[in-house]
């Protein structure tokens, strides 16, 4: 018996000693091992489709998926990042050595505010230390991205690898967990239903639609003369999950630059252009992309994306959403589970 005892207490040693290990090597891969995950999830339809259309060749259909998502999303993804970060990098740049013409600009307008609205008075706003330290978050946080070239390409990597092997192994390693699991498989099922729903609503509805917000904010400050427009493209997009007000926050100061600058048609039309184009995306697009799935609340992804950005970095903006919609999901499970446990003790008269 003691034999037993004590190789049952080295069994369970080694396992834990070999998961902390397995742990700490994998730890580095994390971010884009987890995006690799949600996004041969978000491929799953592509790949069945190409799967029947290959007569159930795994293998080509996983591949010619990720040949699809690399054109289709990843390098329209890092041109624009790149984009981002060398406008913020010269911003700010411009204001660490004075500020150059876009500080000059805004006091300029602040003035013309003033004298059009005396009730302003000797209203002051320090707009360049503000946008410096802004700037100066999304400076770090891009340029860590782009700090080592080799650690990109091994990062991306991994992902592309990874996202081969989810879309082609998934259902496998998926019925893998669920053996490991203690729960009853029902239980299982309805775990990764709901992180299902969870991912979908998140990453597909709510991430979704904060990015073609962004993209078309930016392609309608190009359009009608505001200057960085890749840059405040990307403010907008984190301005869209902010409850109520959304991309309106960077539009309204555009249009009003472009109309004290004496830009009128530039003004008129980046309204027009924000209100049709921009505005209307969440009503049009929201109900197919979000569908029936795990609904965040507004307030809730809007902190997810920010607390996800400080806590991860630039992938938080996906990771961080990601987080909260498991941990809520995860939190329902539970309930349901003490609920059906409660339940099973009355019927047995316990």
């Amino acid at each position: 018996m003691d034999k037993k005892n004590h190789a049952h207490s080295f069994l369970l040693i080694a396992l834990t000693a070999s998961m902390v290990l397995v742990y700490f090597i994998a730890k580095p891969f994390f971010g884009p091992l987890i995006l690799a995950a949600v996004f041969a999830f978000l491929f799953q339809p592509v790949y069945q489709k190409l799967s029947h259309y290959f007569k159930n060749r795994k293998s080509l259909a996983a591949f010619a998926t990720t040949l699809l998502a690399t054109i289709f999303i990843l390098i329209p993804i890092a041109l624009l990042v790149t984009q981002i970060f060398k406008e913020s990098s010269q911003l700010y740049q411009s204001l660490v050595n004075g500020g150059g013409g876009f500080e000059a600009s805004i006091r300029d307008l602040l003035d013309k505010a003033r004298a059009a609205f005396p009730i302003l008075g000797d209203f002051e706003l320090d707009f360049g230390q503000y946008a410096k330290q802004i700037l100066e978050v999304m400076v770090q946080n891009l340029g860590a991205v782009f700090s080592s070239f080799a650690k990109i390409l091994l990062n991306t990597f991994i992902f592309l690898i990874a996202f081969y092997f989810f879309l082609k192994d998934g259902s496998r390693l998926k019925n893998y967990l669920v053996d490991l699991s203690p729960l009853n498989d029902t239980d299982d099922e309805l775990i990764v239903s709901r992180l299902k729903d969870g991912v979908s609503a998140t990453v597909k509805g709510n991430l979704t639609i904060g990015l073609i917000q962004g993209v078309l904010t930016g392609i309608g400050f190009a359009i009608f003369g505001v200057p960085n427009a890749a840059l405040w493209g990307g403010v907008a997009a984190i301005a869209a999950f902010i409850p109520g007000l959304g991309t309106a926050l960077v539009i309204t100061p555009a249009v009003v630059f472009l109309f004290l600058t004496g830009n009128t048609f530039g003004g008129v039309g980046m309204l027009a252009w924000g209100v049709t184009a921009v505005g209307m995306v969440d009503n049009f697009l929201g109900p197919k992309l979000v569908g029936r799935g795990m609904h965040l609340h507004s307030l809730a992804v809007f902190i997810a994306v920010l607390g996800g950005m400080a806590f991860f970095g630039p992938l938080g903006f996906i990771l961080g959403p990601l987080a909260v919609s498991v941990c809520l999901a995860l939190i329902d499970i539970y309930f349901a589970l003490k609920n059906k446990t409660h339940e099973q003790s009355i019927a047995s008269g316990k």
